[in-house]
């Protein structure tokens, strides 16, 4: 009996000291309490190690709850012994986060900013003034108003500068906290100061707040002179396979003989949504992803279950290294039904299960966790092995994968095999049916962009010629207006060979012989420079495509970025219109390795 009442009194001072971990009303909270979230997302894999064939760790409930125990005593300890006060929630946070340090870099302890971001981009929807804003000049600049919203109705231009808010500066202001400040309930209104381009005196605007839609498919259309359709699909939200459906249906009407549909940097979102997807190409009953995890029950086949409204054309998917997620399950099970032709580059590898498991019932803190990996019908695991690390990468974002090589090459990859027999790669991501050479920027390329150079000179000029055409060229006299402008802004960059030489001089200066070498290291500099002048020539038709990118957004927003470049000078888009207008290439393109012998 006295046995009895010990356990009975360790086990009530543990329940006591959990309540107090936790928080009085949320020592009870359970994860049935709220569905988790099931979200597309990935991170590293071992393809070396089969998750059915590998050990399972085996935890007795006494060690772990006796581990559990270890938690909240360090826990009591440091808030009724230390020297000074703690603030206890952030000790709690920093725990758990000390719990999900040594796993991917996907599990993660998520605040409530950081949830309802989340949920903003699954739900498509916020209250607001609908426009891109960023922090530029140590000011507030409008990039881009969305065509229909309130901002865009008002007459906000892209390059207006936003001097305040309510009556409030926005010297150094960041971009998030000016965001809080025009969000807001639907129907009150928020003033804005504007300074506009080629305008002295300031612009009041009084702009009442909407329900703001962020759509799913940017751009749909038929590209000019062909009877070739095109879709933009930018991301996977809740109302993402209703826009496509609506989209492709629209673009069935007029008859098109074959689709282009472009999923280059869409990073992923929703798993629905991605099997709806999926849906308008393939018959009824094709898989299109399974997820197998550590446990039994974390194996999952997700089919096709309607018929699709895109059957018998031909299909082209256009992927690059940021697309990823529900993106590439997607482009995976179009690859290995042979029901349409993958072209661009290698995508980025990013194949786990992703579940939200809310742990206080406030809502301020979710749990984003790893539960299994996305393998698509071939069998390929979409994960890429180089993806796991934390500290590599704390963000995990598709721009990720441009500082990130990868770590197989094709000749080093896994063989799987289409439904009808044609050779597909393993080893994470999806390897094109036809590759593009990715574009490398120069220096002078980056640097203008970076600093804005491109954007800024099209408001200018913009200002300056307030009808221009969506469809006019960058003629000598615009470039040479381009290259004043940048002189005018003290433009400048470092060159590889200026980055050499500075660290050439400081060798030399270590070794005490700069008076030895100061000549010669004078003579290089003048010579780097003279190359730099030349720098502008080498890279003149990326700066025309770049003026002109910039200028026709100023006038005739995304929609006109799409019908005046993107349609009919994007070199990955004319391959995909170039395969779809010769019916031969493209049967044999599905057609190759039918008759394949596997290799043993």
């Amino acid at each position: 009996m006295l046995r009895y009442s010990v356990q009975l009194f360790g086990i009530t001072v543990f329940a006591l000291a959990l309540i107090w971990v936790v928080g009085e009303g949320e020592a009870s909270q359970s994860v049935a309490d709220s569905e988790p979230v099931l979200w597309a997302d990935t991170v590293h894999i071992n393809l070396d190690n089969d998750p059915e064939t590998q050990p399972k760790p085996k935890v007795k409930r006494d060690t772990f709850l006796k581990d559990v125990k270890k938690l909240s005593q360090t826990a009591f300890n440091v808030r009724n012994h230390y020297m000074e006060d703690v603030d206890t929630h952030e000790i709690i946070k920093a725990g758990i986060r000390g719990m999900l340090s040594d796993l991917d870099r996907f599990s993660v302890l998520m605040e409530k900013s950081s949830y309802d971001a989340l949920m903003e981009s699954t739900h498509g929807k916020y209250e607001g003034l609908g426009m891109q804003i960023d922090a530029r000049d140590d000011r507030i600049r409008i990039i881009t108003p969305i065509e229909g919203t309130p901002a865009y109705r008002k007459g906000l231009h892209a390059g207006d500068v936003i001097w305040e808010i309510d009556g409030k500066s926005t010297e150094g202001m960041s971009s998030s906290d000016a965001s809080k400040l025009m969000r807001g309930t639907a129907g009150t209104s928020v003033n804005l100061t504007i300074k506009r381009e080629g305008i002295k005196e300031f612009l009041d605007f009084e702009v009442e707040r909407a329900v703001i839609s962020l759509k799913s498919v940017n751009y749909f259309g038929v590209l000019p002179g062909t009877d070739v359709g095109y879709v933009r699909l930018s991301r996977f939200a809740e109302e993402t396979s209703r826009e496509l459906r609506d989209a492709i249906n629209e673009l069935n009407e007029q008859n098109i003989s074959g689709l282009i549909f472009d999923l280059r940097s869409n990073g992923g979102g929703l798993l629905d949504q991605a099997k709806e997807t999926a849906e308008l190409f393939l018959d009824p009953g094709s898989e299109i992803v399974y997820t197998r995890g550590k446990f039994e029950d974390s194996e999952r086949h997700y089919q096709s279950e309607r018929p699709p409204i895109y059957t018998d054309k031909p299909l082209v998917i256009l992927v690059n290294d940021g697309t990823a997620s529900a993106s590439e399950i997607v482009s995976g099970a179009i690859q290995d039904w042979d029901r349409g032709i993958i072209v661009g580059t290698e995508t980025y590898g990013k194949g786990l299960v992703q579940q939200i498991f809310p742990i206080s019932s406030d809502g301020s803190l979710a749990l984003k966790l790893t539960t299994a990996k996305y393998y698509v019908p071939s069998g390929r695991c979409i994960q890429r092995e180089d993806r796991q690390d934390k500290k590599s990468s704390p963000h995990g974002t598709p721009e990720d994968a441009e500082e990130e090589s990868d770590s197989l090459t094709v000749a080093e990859k896994d063989i799987f095999y289409t439904n009808g027999g044609r050779i597909v790669y393993g080893g994470g991501g999806i390897v094109p049916d036809i590759e593009i050479e990715r574009d490398l920027w120069q220096p002078l390329e980056i640097n203008l962009r970076r600093q804005s150079m491109f954007f800024d000179f099209a408001v200018k000029h913009v200002a300056a010629n307030p009808d221009i055409d969506p469809g006019f060229e960058v003629t000598d006299k615009i470039v040479k207006d381009f290259r004043s402008f940048i002189e005018e802004k003290e433009f400048d960059y470092k060159t590889t060979l200026q980055f050499a030489l500075e660290e050439l001089k400081e060798t030399i200066k270590d070794e005490k012989k700069s008076d030895l070498f100061s000549e010669d290291l004078d003579d290089i500099a003048q010579l780097i420079e003279k190359e730099k002048e030349a720098d502008f020539d080498r890279s003149l038709d990326y700066i025309k495509d770049m003026i002109k990118r910039e200028i026709v957004s100023a006038v005739a927003g995304e929609r006109g970025v799409y019908e005046e470049i993107v349609l009919k000078t994007d070199k990955t888009v004319q391959k995909a219109v170039e395969i779809l207008k010769n019916n031969g290439e493209y049967s044999k393109l599905l057609a190759a390795g039918q008759t394949a012998e596997k290799l043993n």
